[in-house]
């Protein structure tokens, strides 16, 4: 029993350096003024051309296969002929299984293949078995692994759980990226996310990430701007620069300009390129592109 209140405490302590008591109402009349006096300023070509290079571009579909993901793949592959002007893609994320097919497909070096792990969407199974999982996506070719927290474990109290795990699936994922997925929508409070954003930079995050785009609310304004100001709190107590990630829900062009908005306000200029913002989308690609070129484009 000591021992588990010694580890608590542990992460009690981290906690307790940062500012957890948040109020909702107070952080949405917050976001909601940035957006209204920064916005439209953002609202320019060479934003948008900057972030189409920080999309993951995300196929998880329940009906996938091997030849939907290779063709997915040869657009990603055919994007620097068509538009040579343009910077590709950040990055093709998918399920783990079809890595390899992504991997013999992908022809262009700078884009990474990410991958969803560890019992994603919901992360409910065996400890022994998100590590597998982590482990044969980046044996089958993953650069990048996106995993969800256990949110049952963090909405209970149980933190050391909830670390431990993390900690385990980074030291698998050695140098790759780890991108820690939060739920947002599941977590419902300010004081919850900044909490959880803390806690899993602290255990091995290289990015947080807000949702997984299957559970409603997904990403929301004022989900990043508390993760983006947990992210801005950890560098000034740590110097380590996390990354940030809204995933899930991002439909039109204005979201897309919404969350660089927030990064850039909260953040700076400093997280605006995909090495520390990138945007989880499926649908987002082919509207940033018509706005880039000015008229319709289905390319994607």
């Amino acid at each position: 029993m000591e021992n588990y209140e010694l580890t608590q405490n542990k992460y009690e302590a981290a906690l307790a350096k940062y500012e957890t008591r948040l109020d909702d109402a107070n952080i949405a009349a917050k976001v909601a003024a940035i957006i209204e006096e920064k916005l439209p300023e953002n609202d320019t070509k060479e934003v948008k051309k900057r972030l189409f290079n920080c999309i993951d571009l995300t196929t998880l579909k329940t009906e996938d296969s091997d030849e939907s993901v290779m063709r997915f793949t040869q657009k990603v592959n055919r994007f620097e002929e068509e538009f040579p002007d343009l910077k590709n893609v950040a990055a093709i994320c998918v399920y783990p299984n079809f890595a390899e097919i992504v991997k013999d497909t992908l022809e262009v070096e700078e884009v990474k293949i990410a991958c969803v792990s560890a019992g994603f969407p919901s992360s409910q199974t065996f400890i022994e078995v998100k590590v597998a999982e982590t482990a044969m996506a980046i044996m089958e070719g993953a650069d990048e692994i996106d995993i969800v927290i256990s949110v049952g474990k963090f909405l209970s109290g149980d933190y050391e759980g909830l670390c431990d795990e993390i900690q385990e699936l980074k030291e698998t994922c050695k140098e790759h990226h780890l991108k820690v997925i939060l739920e947002t929508g599941a977590l419902k409070t300010a004081s919850n996310i900044k909490k959880a954003s803390i806690l899993a930079m602290y255990a091995g995050a290289d990015f947080i990430k807000t949702s997984t785009g299957k559970q409603q609310p997904a990403a929301t304004p004022e989900a990043a701007y508390v993760m983006c100001q947990a992210i801005k709190e950890y560098y000034e107590e740590t110097g380590n620069k996390i990354g940030f990630k809204p995933a899930g829900g991002i439909n039109c062009v204005r979201d897309a300009l919404v969350y660089y908005t927030i990064v850039k306000e909260v953040l700076g200029d400093e997280w605006l390129n995909n090495q520390l913002f990138r945007l989880g989308t499926s649908r987002l690609a082919n509207l940033l592109l018509s706005d880039i070129l000015g008229q319709e484009t289905k390319f994607f």
